[in-house]
């Protein structure tokens, strides 16, 4: 019996998963998916749950419901590369594996900050979200709200709270000296009239120095502010930056072009946690997940996997609120109700799928 583990039912994962069920698998291949949540998340649609917007049905799917595999729910404790085997918080039989696929996904990079993890919200976990959309939506009428770091969630976050809530006053705090320093400058632009449209306080050159209770203080400035929501930055899941294999200055793993640790070739890592010359996207994480159910099911019947092409990201999209939005086109840089019509619709056939 070959044992095949999956941790986490992300895009990387479940894309895995999917791939490798599409085929006729061995009948020796036992394979188990573990995840905190009984359901895939979509995650690249938690700010609505953070402003309100949608249900949090909407949000997430049944996994594959397939004789062929098995689905443990918990909080992982440890990952224990020498035994190979999952422990669980709560002291749950440990799970074997032979092959284990890591797609943990991400966390907030607080850098540091004082207080950032004592007194923000976070959209990086079902669970964090539905605790910021409650902390919103319960605020009363003008109450404030400050978003930290004008990166693509952050845009989302607050376009999406501010459509939501007319009544609060929002506040964005961009490190830099424009929005979305990573998108075309025509999208910088028109993002940042929507900003000014919609009386959206954004401040340039932002450092925030520390986080209080009530408040955030940035540049000597201390701001008061009911909610404080970090979408500046992330990290690699808190197990994956443990395990003793070799990383990169972002703490990833350095895998090869089978997406193996070198060290121990039996483990596959993948999305956030992996090392890869683009951003983290739960498009490149399902793209890698793709590649990867390929090699396993090679690997699983001893075959030697042929090496993947190469990743071909097709643009990022964003929205701003439900009828307003931009991003990168058939190379393209688009604003405007086009490309959030284009941002539902993958949405949608990534549903269907």
């Amino acid at each position: 019996m070959k044992r095949l583990v999956v941790l986490g039912g992300g895009y990387g994962g479940l894309k895995t998963l999917l791939g490798l069920l599409e085929n006729q698998l061995p009948d020796d291949i036992e394979i188990t998916l573990i995840d905190r949540n009984p359901y895939h998340s979509i995650k690249t649609e938690f700010y609505t749950i953070a402003a309100g917007t949608s249900a949090e049905k909407d949000v997430r799917l049944d996994f594959p419901d397939d004789k062929r595999v098995q689905y443990v729910y918990g909080e992982i404790d440890h990952i224990d590369t020498e035994n190979e085997e999952i422990t669980f918080s709560d002291s749950s039989k440990a799970v074997p594996y032979d092959y284990l696929v890591i797609g943990l996904g991400c966390e907030d990079n607080y850098h540091g900050i004082d207080g950032a993890r004592e007194f923000t919200n976070s959209v990086q976990t079902f669970e964090n979200a539905r605790y910021t959309g409650l902390a919103v939506c319960n605020l009363k009428a003008y109450g404030k709200v400050s978003v930290v770091g004008a990166g693509l969630s952050g845009i989302e976050v607050a376009s999406e709270i501010r459509e939501s809530r007319p009544d609060l006053n929002i506040r964005l705090l961009d490190r830099g000296s424009t929005v979305l320093k990573a998108f075309d400058s025509k999208i910088q632009e028109y993002v940042a009239e929507w900003f000014t449209a919609n009386d959206v306080d954004v401040i340039h050159h932002a450092n925030v120095e520390y986080v209080e209770k009530d408040g955030v203080c940035n540049n000597g400035v201390c701001y008061v502010n009911d909610v404080t929501i970090w979408t500046a930055g992330v990290r690699p899941n808190y197990l994956v930056r443990e395990l003793p294999f070799s990383k990169d200055n972002q703490e990833k793993i350095m895998v090869n072009e089978f997406y193996q640790v070198p060290e121990k070739k039996n483990v596959y890592v993948l999305g956030d946690c992996a090392s890869s010359e683009f951003s983290p996207s739960a498009q490149l994480a399902g793209q890698q997940g793709e590649q990867l159910a390929e090699i396993l099911f090679d690997v699983l019947r001893d075959k030697q996997p042929k090496k993947p092409g190469k990743i071909k990201l097709k643009g990022t999209l964003g929205s701003l609120g439900k009828s307003d939005g931009f991003g990168n086109m058939m190379q393209k840089p688009m604003t405007g109700l086009l490309p959030r019509i284009a941002k539902s619709g993958v949405l949608w056939l990534n549903k269907r799928h």
